[in-house]
Parts: C-alpha cells; sequence; structure tokens
C-alpha cells in the first residue's frame, strides 16, 4: 500500500493507483516526462510521481475555486497555511466560520480560502465539503471532527510538496478549457489522468456535476484532441463505454465510501492507442517489487 503523500481526502481517491501509473511510465518511456490531472481534486498520483521522480512536472488542474486555492496555498504560502493548521481550534463555532468562508468564496483571501477548504476536507465526512462533520454537529458520535486532523503529519507533508513548487503548475481553468489550451504545449513525453466526476453516484461528492452531454462532450475532446498518451477513469457505466467505444480499456472491482454508506461498484479505465497497459486484474493492488 503507498503512503498517501496528498494533505487531501478525496471519495473514491485514486492515489491507490500509483504503482499502475509509475510501470505506465516505466512500459511507455515516459520517465522524467510530464503528468498532468484536468480533474486535480486531491492529486494523489500526481503528488506522488512527483516526489518519487518519476515526472518532472505535474500540472494541476480543478475549476473549484477551493480546491484551486489550497493548492495555492500550498505552494504559495506554506508557512503560513501551516501556521493555521497548528493554531486551528477544532471546535464547532470554528467549523461554521470555515463553512461561511467556504460558501462566500470571493469575500476571502486565496489564503483563508485554501485554508477553508483543507479544514472541512479533514473534519468532514469523506472529506466531502458539503458532507457534514465528523460525529455530528452535536459532536456526539464515536468520531470526532479531529479524527483526520493530525497537524504534524499533515503539515509535513505540505512542506514536502512545497519542496517541489518550482516543478508544479496550477490551473483554474475548466477541464475542456485545459485541453484545448494547456496540453498542447505539453512535451510529447507526457501523460494524461482524466478522472471526471463519477457518471452514476456524483450527487452529494462533488460540486461541480456533469451531466450526460458534458461527459460526452469531454469524450469526444480526449479521443479527437489530445496527441499526447491518456487515461480516463470512470465508474462503470453503460453509457461511458459507449462513449469510449473502440478504446484500450479494463474492467476492475473498487470499494469506496461516502460519510456512513460504502459501495462496490466496478470501475472502467480508457487508454489511447499505442499506449502499453500493464496486464493486471486490478490497477488499485498492483506492488512493486
Amino acid at each position: 500500500m503507498h503512503p498517501s503523500n496528498t494533505p487531501l481526502r478525496y471519495p473514491g481517491g485514486k492515489g491507490k493507483l500509483t504503482n499502475f501509473v509509475k510501470r505506465i511510465f516505466e512500459d511507455n518511456e515516459l520517465l522524467d516526462g510530464h503528468y498532468a490531472e484536468p480533474y486535480a481534486g486531491g492529486a494523489g498520483i500526481a503528488v506522488n510521481l512527483l516526489l518519487q521522480e518519476y515526472a518532472s512536472c505535474i500540472h494541476l488542474n480543478d475549476i473549484n475555486k477551493a480546491v484551486y486555492a489550497f493548492w495555492h496555498s500550498v505552494i504559495n504560502s506554506t508557512d503560513e497555511l501551516c501556521k493555521m493548521i497548528y493554531d486551528s481550534r477544532l471546535t464547532m463555532k470554528e467549523w461554521h466560520n470555515q463553512w461561511t468562508i467556504h460558501r462566500q468564496p470571493d469575500d476571502h483571501s486565496m489564503l483563508e480560502l485554501g485554508f477553508s477548504t483543507f479544514f472541512m476536507n479533514r473534519t468532514n465526512r469523506s472529506g466531502i465539503l458539503t458532507g457534514g462533520v465528523i460525529g455530528g454537529k452535536k459532536q456526539d458520535g464515536k468520531w470526532k471532527m479531529d479524527a483526520r486532523f493530525n497537524r504534524k503529519d499533515l503539515c509535513r507533508r505540505i512542506e514536502k510538496i512545497a519542496l517541489y513548487r518550482t516543478r508544479i503548475r496550477l490551473y483554474n481553468l475548466d477541464a475542456t478549457a485545459f485541453i484545448n489550451g494547456v496540453l498542447p504545449s505539453l512535451p510529447k513525453k507526457s501523460l494524461i489522468y482524466l478522472d471526471p466526476p463519477y457518471y452514476v453516484k456524483s450527487k452529494g461528492l462533488y460540486q461541480n456535476l456533469y451531466s450526460h452531454t458534458d461527459h460526452e462532450e469531454i469524450a469526444k475532446l480526449v479521443m479527437s484532441k489530445i496527441g499526447i498518451p491518456w487515461i480516463v477513469s470512470y465508474d462503470y457505466a453503460p453509457e461511458i463505454l459507449a462513449m469510449y467505444k473502440g478504446c484500450p480499456q479494463i474492467m476492475y472491482g473498487m470499494n469506496y465510501s461516502a460519510g456512513e454508506n460504502r459501495f462496490r461498484g466496478s470501475e472502467a479505465m480508457f487508454f489511447s492507442e499505442k499506449l502499453t497497459i500493464p496486464d493486471v486484474e486490478n490497477p488499485e493492488k498492483l506492488r512493486v517489487a
């Protein structure tokens, strides 16, 4: 199991795929190339690839201003962010204060919004910004809001990522704008990993939801516009399989939780032509020697 290097928690977080993506880097002669995520979120794979020296530069994009503000703070206001983490009080009064900041992003600085994102992510169920506080508002649950708030370890992760700031590019764009405007400038020795919002169980997990048409537009864009190697992952749905018909693909089982609900489903991964794909039954369980 890979240790987590990202400070954020995400439902269905893809950090478990790190070894699989590392193998793709190795098998396709992509080592020291660039790596991009149009839907960065917690950026689990990207951070691992950077810190383990597989990628020379990572490109993180997220249309959600709150998520962008967090990564911006990690890179540009590292000491200030860590001080806020160490000084923060884990009380319901503070939770409500951070929730207000989260709801009014334009009224606050990038650092204030970035810390708010971090605070809500670490104190809410499954890291979902709208998921409700761990332990409930009366804090009478088995776990309390501090259950996922290890200040020392989380600041260590942030400080470690910040050491690589010159090799991180941040964007706050719609995925289509990122694909059309940023990807063409990347070197040929790059890998793009797209992890769009879930098709079936997206409601309640994401703030930026996709309609069926949105998913279709991304699929068409990926298959027609991206000229460098790419991977797309989704929750299993016949509609998604139809959109990526003809692309190399694999299916595998997965477990993920959101709040008190635990799901077991199937994940679908699609690949660009000519990309050498590791022959494994479950990409999440790939071990390295």
